[in-house]
């Protein structure tokens, strides 16, 4: 039988450990270890453990720091922009929404502008943080090229991905997606597994389509709805590349493949106070309304649930910290070798 099933909290300990023999703090090799499981717990396997190996060779190369520290750039009371000093992207993710989460209480609404900053996972696990505190909660990261504007062959924006997330009674609704039909993450893991992708994920570099991921890679991500993916993608480029200053389109460096230049990605991180406009409870109330209403809507048949966004993952989550984590053998055998390499036994 192949595959593994993990403990999360093992796994969890385990990256941290590997990340700490980079010289990565105890407490932020915790925040990137509980993002990546976390990711992996949700299904998004694409920004999931299998990044493990990436984040460590870029660490040992030093084309990004190991400690985090940042610079204040410019601030009002519900803006901030900051330089992230090429820190982990994740550990600058965590502390910047919180940052906005902590301003908005005041102002009512905060957005958090970082540049120089890396590939920081799942842009929902940050617009929940807000969520959890009773606040609307968005993010948004570019990314380097990956997408082709409509008419080209050759790629220019990101998948850029947009999350957002509202409270409610219950846990929130989370909206999370690129603006490709899936995560460049997704093929990158296909080619770790030896599998092919489904026709309509990515295009060959000459624009055809293609089901090889190593095609895929060397080519372009299809965007989501055509001309509109495009359009949500350039302007993520927009806020995150050019107001916050960082780099855009094909000036910012592979995550996957450079291992001497800094990437310099471009987040925005925004919290809303609901409170500001009108009692908390009040909101989840007509949120919980709205969602039972939708719930009981008439289905499709075959369609055996309504699912809010999110929902599903949330399920999943459930599972995984019940039952454990399953890993294909190429990842478990990935996590090992990286074990070796850096001198960290390996209990999970």
């Amino acid at each position: 039988m192949s595959g593994h099933i993990v403990n999360h909290e093992a796994l969890t300990a385990y990256i941290s450990d590997l990340m700490q023999t980079q010289g990565v703090p105890a407490d932020e090799a915790r925040i990137i270890g509980e993002h990546l499981v976390e990711a992996e717990m949700f299904g998004v396997t694409s920004h999931g453990v299998s990044r493990t190996s990436t984040y460590m060779k870029r660490l040992h190369e030093g084309v990004v720091n190991a400690k985090w520290s940042y610079r204040i750039d410019a601030e009002t009371q519900s803006i901030v922009k900051w330089d992230a000093c090429n820190s982990m992207g994740m550990v600058t993710g965590v502390k910047a929404m919180q940052e906005a989460i902590d301003r908005a209480k005041e102002s009512g609404i905060c957005l958090v502008a970082a540049n120089h900053s890396n590939h920081f996972g799942m842009a929902g696990y940050y617009a929940r943080m807000a969520a959890e505190q009773g606040m609307l909660g968005i993010c948004i990261t570019n990314a380097p090229p990956n997408i082709a504007p409509t008419g080209s062959s050759r790629a220019y924006m990101g998948t850029n991905p947009i999350a957002l997330a509202a409270p409610r009674n219950g846990r929130p609704v989370i909206l999370d997606m690129a603006t490709s039909v899936v995560a460049m993450g997704k093929l990158v893991v296909a080619q770790k597994l030896g599998k092919s992708i489904p026709e309509g994920w990515a295009l060959t570099a000459e624009g055809k389509p293609t089901t090889d991921p190593n095609e895929g890679v060397k080519g372009t991500m299809m965007p989501i709805g055509g001309y509109k993916g495009y359009g949500l993608a350039l302007f993520v480029d927009i806020f995150c590349g050019i107001l916050a200053d960082a780099e855009t389109g094909p000036h910012m460096n592979n995550l996957w493949h450079d291992f001497v230049n800094p990437q310099n990605v471009g987040h925005c991180f925004c919290a809303i106070d609901i409170s500001k406009f009108l009692p908390l409870s009040y909101f989840t109330e007509k949120m919980e309304r709205m969602i039972a209403e939708i719930k009981a809507l008439p289905k499709i048949e075959g369609v055996p649930e309504i699912y809010m966004p999110e929902e599903i993952e949330f399920a999943k989550r459930d599972r995984a910290v019940q039952e454990g984590i399953p890993l294909a053998d190429a990842i478990y055998n990935e996590l090992a070798e990286q074990g070796g390499i850096y001198g960290v036994e390996m209990k999970i």
